[in-house]
């Protein structure tokens, strides 16, 4: 049986048994028939949230192990690697939630918007997988980005990466606020309306929640000149 890594992704376990899933003794489990029954591909999922999967080929009652090694070419392993990914893939979409953000400030950002406005980090650029945005539902404006960036691309002396957020505030507020310490300029925002934060713990959560209300509030007002 191979464990597989599943890299910035959370297995959600509300979504196993309406998936397919069954309770098994250390987790759950799924089967499925693929490439018109020749092979059976189990799916575990551990009490760890780890997932486990093993391809069985029917006619030898064997476990097949060719698609997982990425040298093996040929048409017919071609097409059960394929077959099988088509089922992860799905088994991904529609179990899992993206999880790229690990400092305790980010998830407590991401915990607090969930539940205060129903947002959900969404992740727009396929070539930059570790930066998202908050969006208001109604306005469809951005009020809050975070993002994984290096320190020194935020002006510090460090070549450490470390998770950021972007929001938006009033200008003359937002003059008075930058001290290019803990209240940054906006990162790949319009600097006139946008600060950053580093989610490092140099400013305190609760004084990062309330940033994030302010910032949805002005969000709520659609004004055209306050995006990137």
């Amino acid at each position: 049986m191979k464990e597989l890594p599943l890299k910035h992704k959370k297995i959600i376990a509300d979504k196993l048994i309406p998936f397919g899933f069954t309770q098994c003794e250390d987790g759950c489990q799924y089967a499925t028939d693929i490439l018109d029954g020749q092979f059976a591909l189990e799916l575990y999922v551990t009490r760890e949230g780890g997932l486990r999967t093993r391809l069985m080929e029917k006619a030898l009652g064997e476990e097949y192990t060719l698609h997982l090694v990425p040298d093996a070419a040929g048409q017919f392993v071609g097409s059960v690697r394929a077959a099988y990914h088509a089922v992860l893939d799905n088994f991904i979409k529609s179990c899992c939630q993206t999880d790229i953000f690990q400092s305790e400030q980010a998830r407590r950002v991401i915990g607090y918007v969930r539940q205060t406005y129903g947002d959900e980090l969404e992740y727009l650029w396929k070539k930059f997988p570790e930066n998202a945005v908050f969006r208001r539902k109604d306005t469809k404006t951005w009020y809050g980005a975070v993002l994984t960036v290096s320190r020194a691309k935020l002006g510090f002396d460090s070549d450490e990466t470390v998770e950021i957020i972007d929001l938006r505030m009033q200008p003359e507020q937002l003059a008075e606020r930058i001290d290019h310490k803990r209240y940054l300029p906006g990162y790949h925002m319009n600097k006139q309306h946008w600060f950053t934060i580093v989610l490092d713990g140099s400013v305190d959560t609760e004084e990062i929640l309330s940033l994030i209300d302010g910032s949805s509030n002005l969000a709520a007002q659609k004004t055209s000149n306050t995006k990137k």
